[in-house]
Order: structure tokens, then C-alpha cells, then sequence
């Protein structure tokens, strides 16, 4: 049977998907350790680590060997400022991320990406996030999980006036087209990484809607 994680790393705890997946993860009475960077202070409890500040300053002080490490990164270009700032953070950051979990011993990387991620295309948000995925196809890791799910369903901090209006629509739309609780994506994130595997593995919206539910 797949081992549960006992060590997590975890980036994004404080945004709509990482929020849910935390919980998740504190809930499991065989994870002992949950080593969650943000720029504000969490919730206190036994099992969490909270390293307070900017992810990137943060990075080399990371201490610990986690079993899996999970990337909830993420931001628009409105909220970002500029094109720029988007890559920095879905890209850059992610990256960096991702590289300092290899460095410290994690051998599974889970990480939230987009429908339709392509470092081929025209759209400047899908090809970000494609390139983002091949970078981390770079780095080796010997289990990679790819989320790509569709628009996400839930209340942000942040008003997202974008996502407000198309949620209705996106709710009625079949397959992988079709928007994604957030809530249930983290549920799907967290059956990901119980599973055993080797290589590359990318998950579009649909199947993570079977498998949060």
C-alpha cells in the first residue's frame, strides 16, 4: 500500500486551493510535519512550520527532508501589475520553488498549473504555464504530478472581476472545460500524492474532478 507523506512542504497555503489542501493535510493524523512559507502568519497548530516573509528570500533557510511538496502558486497578470510580475511569480518563483524541494530531498512534486499550459502557444498566460511545466520536466524529479485544471471555483481575497463573470457559465460546461471547486481540487491534489509512480504524470480538469469528489 502507498505510504502517507509525513513531511509536506507546501507554497500557496494562503491562496484558494492551498487554503483547502493545508487543511487536508493537518487533518491526517499520520503527517507529522508541514512546513508552509507565506507572507502572513497562519493559524498555529502542533504539526505546522510557518516561516513568515517573501517565498524567495525564504527559499534557502527551508530546513527538512519532506517526502512530497506541493505548489499552489499563482497570480494574474491584473493582480501581478504586468506581464512581468505574472511570470515572475508562475513561472520564476515556481520554479525556484520547486528546486529547492528537489534540493532537500523531496521525491515527489505536485503542482497546480492550467488547462491548456503549452510553451508553444500564442496566449501569453498558456504558454507561461507551459513553460513553467518544462522546466520542471528539467529539474528530474522521480515522481512529477501535473494538475491542469480548469477555472476555479470559490471565494478569493482577492476580487477577480474575470473569473466573477465567467463562473456561472463555466459551472454548465462538460468535461474538462468545465470549472473546478477549489476544495476539490485540493482533495485531488492530496489522492495524487498517496499514489506511487515514476515520471511524469499530467492530470487535466476532469479527471480531478473524479478524483476530489
Amino acid at each position: 500500500m502507498p505510504q502517507t507523506p509525513k513531511h509536506v512542504l507546501l507554497a500557496g497555503a494562503t491562496g484558494l486551493t492551498g487554503e483547502h489542501l493545508l487543511d487536508r493535510i493537518l487533518s491526517v493524523p499520520a503527517v507529522s510535519k508541514v512546513v508552509a512559507p507565506t507572507r502572513r502568519p497562519l493559524a498555529e497548530h502542533a504539526h505546522l512550520v510557518n516561516p513568515v516573509g517573501e517565498l524567495e528570500e525564504l527559499l534557502p533557510a527551508l530546513k527538512g527532508k519532506p517526502d512530497v511538496a506541493f505548489c499552489c502558486l499563482g497570480t494574474t497578470i491584473r493582480v501581478a501589475g504586468s506581464p512581468e510580475a505574472f511570470r515572475a511569480v508562475d513561472h520564476d518563483l515556481v520554479v525556484a520553488f520547486a528546486q529547492r524541494a528537489r534540493d532537500m530531498g523531496a521525491r515527489h512534486f505536485l503542482v497546480i498549473s492550467a488547462l491548456g499550459a503549452d510553451a508553444g502557444s500564442r496566449v501569453f498566460y498558456n504558454r507561461v504555464k507551459g513553460e513553467m511545466e518544462q522546466a520542471l520536466r528539467a529539474q528530474g524529479w522521480p515522481q512529477l504530478t501535473i494538475a491542469r485544471p480548469s477555472l476555479l471555483d470559490g471565494v478569493r481575497q482577492e476580487f477577480r472581476i474575470g473569473e466573477r463573470l465567467a463562473a456561472p457559465l463555466m459551472r454548465l460546461i462538460p468535461g474538462k472545460l468545465r470549472s473546478i471547486e477549489a476544495g476539490v481540487l485540493a482533495r485531488a491534489l492530496w489522492r495524487l500524492a498517496l499514489e506511487e509512480g515514476k515520471g511524469v504524470r499530467v492530470v487535466e480538469s476532469d479527471e480531478l474532478r473524479q478524483l476530489g469528489r
